[in-house]
């Protein structure tokens, strides 16, 4: 019983060493951004969310990874990402990395174990929507942490001014 333990309190102390020293962190895809009006597909995994998965019938996360888009604010495309901007920039463990008039990519890091989760925000001119995507860098699994925050972050943007 006291083996099992020490085995135990070993594996969460290698864990925590692991995560300070960045090695679950993952790999930023090569892939991100819009690319004809679209972006990046949903994880085939349960790790993800996006407004686009509709774009993907076949695909066997559809289900698991719908959610829907942001909607403009009523100064437009300009003025609802700006507003975006200031939610994630005022969000713990979020980090914007690019920002660009109709794009808006985000890094959002877990507190204890540094897993990064990567968000993209498009303004999509055609539908007046900001489409988005969040995805977890590691793991099959995200039991619902990437929904969870992006629902945080669209209760903070339609509640600002």
């Amino acid at each position: 019983m006291k083996f099992a333990f020490y085995i135990v309190l070993a594996a969460i102390v290698l864990a925590l060493v692991a995560a300070q020293v960045g090695l679950l962190r993952g790999q930023q895809p090569a892939d991100l951004g819009v690319k004809d009006g679209r972006l990046k597909p949903p994880s085939r995994t349960r790790n993800s969310v996006s407004s686009q998965a509709a774009l993907v019938p076949d695909h066997p996360q559809r289900a698991y990874a719908s959610i829907a888009p942001l909607p403009f604010k009523g100064g437009g495309a300009a003025d609802s990402m700006r507003s975006l901007d200031a939610v994630l920039r005022a969000m713990p463990g979020v980090t914007v990395v690019e920002q660009r008039p109709d794009y808006l990519y985000a890094q959002a890091q877990t507190r204890w174990l540094k897993f990064v989760d990567d968000l993209e925000f498009w303004a999509n001119p055609t539908t007046s929507v900001i489409e988005l995507r969040s995805a977890s860098r590691l793991g099959r699994e995200d039991f619902g942490v990437n929904r969870q925050r992006i629902e945080a972050i669209r209760a903070a943007y339609l509640a600002a001014p």
